[in-house]
């Protein structure tokens, strides 16, 4: 499957990108997440349906401010985890629904309780 992308309200939720465009390194290395690999991980990540991941991003400038996954199990039910840079909480408090409800209607998983 390829990276849905989903507007979660005053934010935007895409895949993570690491291009001549859009780089999310800076903002995972300010996580401590330095792996070089690691946005080409969850890009096979999403192709592979082995785990679903989103950039948690200002509108406006598409900058990286946490990031929120969901790793699928064979009984149906979903793990979501989640960061986020120090002050952009309220990121995750409007992502994680709508992640949620992505999770439930699109994928037919049932995510663990909040």
């Amino acid at each position: 499957m390829e990276a849905i992308e989903i507007n979660a309200g005053a934010w935007y939720l895409r895949a993570l990108r690491a291009d001549e465009r859009i780089d999310d390194r800076p903002a995972l290395a300010a996580n401590g997440i330095t792996d070089p690999e690691y946005v080409t991980r969850r890009r096979t990540q999403w192709a592979e349906e082995s785990r679903f991941s989103w950039a948690v991003c200002e509108p406006t400038t598409a900058e990286l401010v946490a990031e929120i996954g969901v790793t699928p199990r064979r009984d149906g039910t979903a793990e979501i985890e989640s960061w986020a840079l120090p002050g952009h909480r309220e990121a995750l408090d409007v992502a994680e629904p709508a992640v949620r409800r992505f999770a439930e209607g699109a994928l037919g998983l049932r995510p663990d309780p909040a």
